[in-house]
């Protein structure tokens, strides 16, 4: 319970920063334009708010909601609809009475608070911390795989040498999924057992591999040596230690965490003989594992094995290496919305709602990790609220840009049915990704 209690607020936290900060994108540019901001929430406050305050003109306030927020800047057709306040003759200090570049860039001034937001956190991420990762070479075991991974045709123990032609010189499954979904990679090559082979990549495993979020599609293969012993667990409880070497369960050779954790999970809420090794003593020590196949033994990281690599970058080098990473990262959003309307890959596999959201947090505190999630929901943020869609900003901004190529704007009920069409499509969406997760968390 614990758990999900820090990933909800890590997911509250992360999301009313991000509304918080869009929404300032909109409200500054209206006040130094000369608009009246009538209100500033963080969530939407249907039929009553949880908190608000009146300052000069403009009320601020917290709504019950949390889909969201909204400026409500005067004379303008947006969420509250109010149509009977626009059939009024136009004031100094509406935003329909200004010129449209400067509606135009309050519409634009959320997505591109986002944007910057996005680029500058990887950027000071990049400072920070630099980049850690395991070099390819280093992985002396080969590679663990996930259950996708294996239907692709990988096999644990593998080492890969490239995927699709790119040399594969940093462990990083990313990297395979992103090759076979926007280059279209075909093959990759292993050394398996020592020999090379080449392993096809089939058209049928692209929308699987779009879909897997569950676990990662490879990690590297390590000996099963305990890290952390979860308080209260079988393990804790029977009297294995931290540093222990696990090398068997009933008998059966577990060399690697991935092969005792496959082997355990066939033994629920049975009573199991776990051998182990400790200061060169082997001791068989019995317990009973959870209902649902665990003892409570997490393995030490990487590091243990392997000589992490960290690469660091200077203040001014990291800032626009941040640019260049969120750029990709828009970049294969875009490829990947293109990849759905082809066909390629299964919106109903892809597509999430705020549970799959949450999932990207972990369930302990890590600011580096919430940070970087922050950034990347910062940049989906932003690339999502640019869509041509009526009633998101993107929508918005093509009205704007019709009117300033035609000189003269869209027609007052044209504008109104699109609102209404609008919201009406963002709603099905959001039943639609949430439905989504409600389904899979019943499969």
């Amino acid at each position: 319970m614990t758990e999900y209690l820090i990933i909800t607020l890590q997911l509250v936290l992360s999301l009313s920063i991000l509304v918080t900060l869009h929404e300032m994108g909109h409200f500054f540019p209206a006040r130094w334009f000369g608009m009246r901001v009538e209100k500033f929430y963080l969530f939407f406050n249907p039929w009553f708010s949880v908190f608000k305050v009146q300052k000069g003109e403009t009320e601020y306030g917290i709504g019950w909601l949390p889909l969201g927020g909204y400026v409500k800047i005067a004379g303008m057709m947006d969420e509250s609809m109010d149509t009977e306040a626009l059939k009024l003759p136009p004031q100094p200090w509406e935003f329909r009475s200004k010129p449209a570049w400067q509606r135009l860039i309050v519409m634009l001034g959320g997505v591109t608070v986002n944007f910057i937001l996005g680029f500058f956190i990887l950027g000071i991420l990049l400072w920070l911390y630099g980049d850690v990762y395991v070099p390819s070479k280093e992985a002396k075991y080969g590679i663990t795989c996930n259950n996708v991974a294996l239907d692709l045709g990988l096999e644990n123990g593998d080492h890969i040498q490239s995927v699709g032609g790119q040399p594969f010189d940093k462990f990083d499954g990313g990297m395979i999924v992103r090759e076979i979904l926007f280059n279209h990679a075909k093959s990759i090559k292993v050394l398996r057992n020592g020999q090379p082979v080449s392993v096809p990549v089939h058209d049928s495993m692209v929308s699987r591999l779009a879909s897997n979020k569950k676990t990662p599609l490879i990690a590297p293969r390590m000996p099963f040596v305990a890290g952390k012993i979860i308080d209260g667990s079988p393990a804790s409880k029977a009297g294995i230690e931290v540093n222990d070497s696990i090398i068997a369960c009933n008998g059966t050779a577990t060399p690697f965490f991935s092969t005792f954790k496959k082997t355990v999970s066939e033994h629920k809420s049975e009573e199991v003989t776990v051998t182990v090794v400790r200061k060169g003593e082997t001791k068989d020590i019995q317990l009973t594992t959870t209902e649902s196949g665990t003892v409570g033994v997490a393995p030490f990281g990487p590091s243990r094995f392997f000589n992490v690599e960290r690469q660091t970058y200077g203040f001014f080098a990291a800032m626009p290496l941040g640019v260049v990473r969120g750029w990709d990262f828009i970049m294969n959003n875009i490829r990947a919305f293109g990849q759905m309307f082809s066909g390629r890959i299964k919106a109903s596999e892809s597509l999430g709602g705020f549970g799959s959201i949450a999932k990207l947090f972990p369930s302990h505190w890590d600011w580096e990790r919430f940070w970087r999630m922050t950034a990347i929901l910062s940049l989906i943020l932003g690339f999502m609220n640019l869509l041509p869609i009526p009633a998101l900003d993107g929508g918005h901004a093509v009205f704007l840009l019709y009117e300033i190529v035609a000189r003269r704007p869209v027609n007052q009920k044209v504008m109104e049915y699109a609102q209404v069409l609008g919201f009406l499509i963002l709603i099905a969406l959001l039943v639609y990704a949430n439905g989504l997760d409600i389904y899979r968390a019943f499969q």
